[in-house]
């Protein structure tokens, strides 16, 4: 029995326009009316995550956002937080100070506000286009921009995440360095080509499913998650039925139960009227 569906959003959820395609709604909906809920877990901020809950009216059927990437979860509908674990804010200095060492940019959401070194010097060259990185994340995720001269200074509290972002060849290049101060204390990781990013030990999306849903009384065998890149690996390990959406990379093809159609051609959709035909 599926009692909860959990959704990564870029990738898998969003087709590469970044939109929820109809079919896929309609299901997502559907499968809400017949008392199933809805999470979705991603890299992305709670505050960034709430414009696709809104689309999916899981304000109003108490769906749950596993945001940061499993360093926080919480209810879209009461606000309850269900799992945080942050980053002290002696690790979160020490990163920052060592990122001095390094061409990348740096960001930090908090609140309403995205705070990071320089909101126009954050440009690359991404898929044929220039693309600000900086602008790209406040955009999407509706922040504020604010900036500081110096990041380590700034941080008086601890932080879920810090997120950094270069050309995706000097991050390949340069992410060992980046990360070798931290790699026995933090959970560092790639999250897309161009972002390379640092949370508390031991975070994943897996660990605050595993935490939110213990507390919702939902067993791991009534869950069903889709995923496409490795920061969904261990989530997609953890629930009953794991699955690699079509355009996932060939790891997380590999460790999945299952294989669903790609995000362009409503693969969630696809998964769920096998799993559930009575939402057709």
């Amino acid at each position: 029995m599926i009692r909860a569906i959990l959704l990564d959003i870029d990738g898998t959820l969003t087709n590469d326009q970044k939109i929820i395609t109809p079919k896929t709604k309609e299901i997502l909906l559907r499968a809400q009316d017949h008392g199933i809920r809805l999470a979705l877990a991603s890299g992305r901020t709670d505050h960034g995550l709430m414009k696709w809950a809104h689309e999916l009216e899981m304000d109003t059927h108490d769906g749950i956002l596993i945001c940061y990437n499993g360093a926080k979860s919480v209810s879209c509908q009461s606000g309850e937080v269900y799992y945080s674990r942050n980053m002290t804010m002696d690790e979160s200095r020490a990163v920052l100070e060592h990122m001095k060492n390094f061409d990348v940019t740096p960001i930090v959401a908090k609140d309403d506000y995205m705070h990071t070194t320089d909101v126009f010097g954050c440009s690359i060259f991404y898929k044929g286009r220039t693309l600000n990185i900086v602008e790209y994340e406040a955009r999407g995720n509706n922040y504020i921009l604010c900036e500081h001269r110096d990041m380590a200074r700034w941080v008086q509290f601890p932080i879920e995440k810090i997120l950094t972002t270069a050309e995706p060849a000097y991050l390949q290049a340069h992410y060992e360095e980046m990360r070798k101060p931290f790699r026995d204390t933090l959970s560092c990781m790639f999250t897309s080509d161009f972002y390379y990013e640092f949370t508390a030990r031991d975070v994943n999306k897996a660990s605050a499913i595993e935490a939110t849903y213990a507390k919702l009384g939902i067993a791991r065998e009534e869950l069903i998650a889709f995923g496409d890149a490795e920061n969904d690996l261990p989530m997609l390990k953890y629930a009953g039925i794991g699955v690699a959406m079509g355009n996932a990379f060939a790891s997380v093809k590999a460790a999945a139960d299952e294989i669903t159609d790609d995000n362009n051609h409503d693969g969630i959709a696809v998964s769920l009227l096998r799993h559930l035909p009575e939402l057709a």
